[in-house]
């Protein structure tokens, strides 16, 4: 089956049987459950049913009938001086409960949960029984029979359903020759044969594509095909980019596919990696242009960082190799504090000298060149101010003793330095500088084509200089005369010199002692 492939996707696969109509299903509150195991419920505790599960159908949409949560107190907009989960201007971002751009007047009556910031809800997300075929959630999940006797398929919701995920599994074939036109798995057409429901909320008529959004390929993925000992175009990766707007839904999604091939011969294997990525549906020109948030204000963690070329925001990026070893058009995107090599082997034909650096050079740190980087993730293109910018070493030619050579840069080694800034409580994360390093080696001027590996590695060096804490209340710092007795010396020398005979002095210093001893002794 083609769930096998996304079973940690958390996506729901609908198999409906011909003929099979789901009947509207109401809230799970007050339903009787099927099994014994359900735990206990606190009193007065109902199921909710949340309208931001995905499904995808191969006929239609099924149905699921939302059910506002109890009456508990909502605080609407945390009061927090800036919204640090709006990454995405001119959009509402999935779970994030203080932006402003969902127009939300209960966010937690439409959100499985609430990013930090906000209490965390707890709901349930249900479905007629009759059309699950396999559950892929690995969240808890219970089948509930409603007050009309219909069986409910209900999962726990206290996750983000839409949440970028990927996973990879294992293929082996014991007569690849065989399996290589009839497996489904090879096959890019088995992968996009579905529809996916925009909403799966308050709908009853499965036939109504209104609410169908179909899976669009990328571009056109060629069949598995037997050429001698060789089986091509098998799928390798599986990319799905699924795009959301907010309460409104799932509004596109695309699937591009990466394909290899295979030498037939006893137990072949191989591994398969599928990606589902959501992102905001970018729909006017104005939020397109101002593109992403890795942070708002500070970085986070594993988001990506933001380069400046110009005017252009984008991404900064490594190598990325093909299923042969040599260097993809497509590159990884450089994630916020995660340290990372790539690496590539490139073919060039011979060119002159200056043409071979360039197109290396080009290649190594990808196009358009970084100029910038940006100081906090919700760095603005036209203030220059909140970009710095990235220092670079090329090679140095002289340093190589070469008369019949060429220098060429092998290696480039990105230096990202970094800190927490701001209170102690709430932390961000911002890039102090970056610089690019490349390492050169020689190669003949002789050779007519050639291969060279690249490498990249990226680099996150924190720098956070933290402040000293606190060490109690202050201590109190008695000082005492250097001579404590140095008062009493000069009356007594004074009385000698003015008044020799006179008891006056020796009277005084006794009645100071008896009134000390008086009382120490009180």
């Amino acid at each position: 089956m083609f769930t096998s492939q996304l079973a940690l996707l958390q996506v729901f696969f609908l198999m409906v049987p011909e003929g099979v109509r789901p009947q509207p299903s109401p809230s799970p509150s007050g339903a009787v459950s099927t099994q014994s195991d359900l735990g206990p419920r606190t009193q007065g505790e109902t199921l909710q049913s949340s309208s931001e599960v995905p499904g995808v159908s191969t006929v239609g949409p099924t149905v699921v009938t939302p059910s506002a949560p109890g009456n508990r107190t909502v605080d609407l907009f945390p009061v927090l001086p800036i919204c640090v989960c709006d990454l995405t201007p001119g959009a509402c971002d999935m779970n994030c409960c203080c932006d402003r751009d969902c127009y939300l007047l209960h966010p937690r009556t439409v959100f499985s949960f609430c990013l930090p910031g906000s209490v965390r809800s707890s709901s349930w997300v249900c479905v007629d029984n009759s059309v699950i075929f396999r559950s892929n959630s690995p969240f808890p999940s219970r089948v509930f029979m409603d007050s009309n006797g219909i069986k409910q398929f209900c999962v726990h919701v206290n996750n983000c359903f839409l949440e970028s995920k990927s996973t990879t599994c294992a293929r082996f074939f014991k007569n690849l020759a065989d399996s290589c036109t009839l497996d489904p798995t090879l096959n890019a057409a088995s992968y996009h044969n579905f529809t996916v429901l925009k909403v799966p909320r308050g709908l009853s008529d499965l036939q109504n594509t209104k609410f169908q959004v179909p899976v669009t390929p990328v571009s056109q993925a060629d069949s598995p095909l037997l050429a001698g000992n060789t089986c091509q175009n098998v799928v390798s990766q599986v990319i799905y980019e699924i795009e959301t707007n907010g309460t409104f839904g799932i509004q596109k999604v695309s699937i591009s596919f990466g394909q290899t091939n295979l030498t037939v011969e006893p137990g072949t294997s191989f591994q398969q990696h599928f990606i589902l990525h959501f992102r905001a549906f970018q729909q006017s020109t104005a939020a397109s242009l101002t593109g992403f948030r890795s942070g708002n204000p500070g970085y986070i963690a594993e988001k990506p960082l933001l380069a400046l070329t110009g005017d252009r925001r984008h991404s900064m990026t490594l190598l990325q190799s093909k299923g042969d070893g040599t260097c993809s058009i497509k590159r990884h995107e450089v994630q916020f504090g995660v340290n990372a090599i790539s690496g590539c082997k490139l073919r060039l034909k011979r060119v002159d000298c200056s043409h071979l650096q360039q197109e290396i050079y080009q290649t190594l740190h990808g196009s358009p060149r970084p100029e910038h980087v940006a100081i906090f993730g919700n760095a603005d293109p036209a203030r220059k101010g909140e970009w710095a910018r990235i220092l670079s070493r090329n090679c140095s030619v002289s340093a190589m003793h070469c008369t019949s050579c060429c220098v060429i840069p092998v290696s480039l080694e990105i230096q990202i330095l970094w800190a927490y800034v701001g209170l102690q409580s709430n932390p961000q994360a911002h890039v102090s500088g970056a610089r690019f390093l490349y390492h050169c080696q020689p190669i003949q001027d002789s050779q007519q084509e050639t291969e060279v590996p690249l490498t990249t590695v990226v680099t996150f060096v924190d720098i956070t200089q933290k402040p000293e804490p606190p060490r109690g209340q202050p201590r109190m710092d008695w000082k005492l005369p250097f001579d404590f007795f140095f008062p009493f010396k000069m009356v007594f020398s004074r009385g000698v010199d003015s008044q020799k005979g006179s008891v006056s002095p020796i009277l005084i210093l006794c009645l100071l002692l008896l009134g000390v001893l008086n009382l120490e002794t009180k």
